[in-house]
Order: C-alpha cells, then structure tokens, then sequence
C-alpha cells in the first residue's frame, strides 16, 4: 500500500517536524504587504461629518437668535411727552422704570394721547429725568426698542438711551387756563 503521507517517524530531526516550512512571498505579494502596513486606513464616517455639520448650524442659529431677540433693537427712535413717573425698581439688578404721556398729532386737529413704559439704564440719564419730572417740563427721549427683556435691562421693551428738554415749545403739563367766552 503506498500512501502519499508523509509519517510522523520518518523524520530523523524532531525540529523539522515542529517548524510548519514558510511559503515563499512572491514579488506582488512583498509589494502589496508593504503597501499596506505604510498607508493609514481612515474611515469615512459621513454620518459623523454631517452629525457636527448640524450641531454647528444649530449652534450658529441659536447664536443668531438670541443676538437678534436680546441685544440687537429692532427700533430706534424719540418720543416727546411728559414724564409720569421714574422709580428705582428691582431686588438684583437695580433699573430706573418710568411712564411718559406722549402726545401724537395725527393732523393738525386730532391728538391721541398714550403713556409707553420705559426703563433708564444710566444714572446721570435716571437723575435727569427725575429732576425734569419735578418741573413738568415736555421732554424728548431717545430710545431703542427690543423683542425681549434681560433682568439688568428692567421690564420694559423700550430702553432709554438719552433725555433732554423739547426745544420746540417749553409747555407745563398743568392744564392751561381756558379764556371765558362770552354768551348771549
């Protein structure tokens, strides 16, 4: 009986037999191993790419809203009026508050009269507006309005930036005597 197998006996060096006989590389297969233990496998994760790629929009539109909703006024203007009131309001952050009666010609015969709200973030503006409501003097108010409230800017919308005294007509808000008109 012959057999193609090579016997575990037959062997006269036991090393021959523990050692498995290394395959021979070929010149493509040298060429290819190299190639790869040199290059870096980097993974495409475009799920990743596009997971910050969103958080990064998210954040910028957060950014942009807030800027838009807290610190940028979207109006900016006078009023001329009466200053009702000015008080120093709040427990943390200490704000002037105030009323002002504005008078608004529609033409020359129609007035309309509102009262706006506002708050005065400077001092030497608050101190102003106090000493000038004592005189009841017409005052004219720069201000700028915002979307939102912040604690340190108080609880109105309008802001007050600066005060001074209406140059057109200096009136007093008492009202003004009525001449007596004569009847048959």
């Amino acid at each position: 009986m012959d057999d193609n197998f090579d016997d575990y006996f037959m062997h006269d060096n036991p090393e021959e037999q523990s050692q498995p006989q290394e395959r021979q590389e070929t010149e493509q297969e040298r060429e290819d191993r190299e190639i790869a233990e040199a290059t870096i496998e980097r993974r495409h994760n475009t799920v990743r790419i596009m997971l910050i790629i969103a958080i990064v929009a998210m954040v910028l539109f957060l950014v942009g809203w807030g800027w838009t909703r807290y610190f940028s006024p979207y109006e900016q203007g006078q009023y001329k009026g009466w200053v009702l009131h000015v008080a120093s309001q709040g427990t943390l952050f200490k704000t002037f508050e105030g009323q002002m009666l504005v008078i608004a010609y529609a033409d020359d015969s129609i007035a309309r009269r509102d009262t706006i709200s506002f708050c005065i973030q400077q001092d030497t503006v608050a101190r102003q507006a106090m000493r000038w409501n004592a005189d009841g003097r017409r005052l004219v108010i720069d201000y700028e309005r915002y979307r939102s409230m912040l604690p340190w800017r108080g609880t109105a919308h309008v802001v007050v930036t600066a005060i001074a005294m209406d140059s057109d007509r200096i009136e007093r808000l008492e009202p003004q005597p009525v001449a007596p008109t004569e009847t048959d």
